[in-house]
């Protein structure tokens, strides 16, 4: 079975009833959505490579192999399920057990049966905030492939710009002229593609833990 490209989403469904699986799959691709449905949890791990975006649409008890539950755990605990919100779709669903699926971080929690505007609001909301979360998630690998571009001296530079300290005091600081710490200043500014000094602190506040809090080698 052929993946999704990495920049599309597809609904992952994994249910062990075939006829609720070809009914599925009609509506959703009706409704746009391309997916992509196993008959159980092992069958889905199988085709799993980790990468994939979308969502999760499981069915909690699949007789034979692990549950719906034990696979969002098993995803969890292997990180192979990156972002994606898991909705659960179940005939045997109680208050507990749904709490223990939400308290998980399952997205939504439906009933079969279950109706079609319900089932397509869920999935239109799980793949929006998949959406949102791969954007920033893109968005952070790239701030931190431009800081890699900077040299020690720049990044030093860099740290105390967005600290709010002048040029004049960074070059004493870091024993420099003024003119390097400028000329150090621009070169940050071109590779990490600011076009201000609030872009470039807003970066480092995008960073977090991946920009430096001290000075790299020290």
């Amino acid at each position: 079975m052929k993946a999704p490209d990495a920049a599309e989403q597809a609904v992952y469904l994994v249910d062990d009833d075939e006829s609720l699986r070809r009914a599925v799959t009609r509506m959703l691709n009706s409704a746009g959505h391309e997916v992509r449905s196993y008959a159980s949890a092992a069958e889905f791990l199988l085709a799993w490579e980790g990468q994939q975006r979308g969502c999760l649409l499981l069915d909690v008890r699949m007789p034979g192999g692990p549950s719906g539950l034990e696979l969002q755990a098993g995803l969890a605990r292997r990180g192979l399920g990156g972002a994606l919100p898991v909705i659960f779709l179940t005939g045997h669903g109680d208050i507990p057990m749904s709490v223990r699926a939400i308290k998980a971080g399952a997205f939504d929690f439906l009933t079969k049966p279950v109706h079609r505007e319900t089932l397509l609001g869920a999935v239109d909301s799980a793949l929006a905030l998949e959406e949102e979360t791969w954007r920033k998630a893109e968005h952070h690998r790239m701030l931190k492939a431009r800081l890699a571009m900077l040299t020690l001296c720049e990044l030093r530079v860099y740290r105390r710009v967005v600290e709010g300290q002048p040029n004049k005091q960074i070059a004493a600081e870091l024993g420099s002229a003024e003119r390097t710490v400028k000329a150090h200043r621009a070169r940050v500014m071109i590779k990490m593609e600011a076009q201000s000094l609030a872009e470039l602190v807003h970066m480092a506040d995008e960073l977090g833990e991946d920009f430096p809090t001290q000075d790299p080698g020290v």
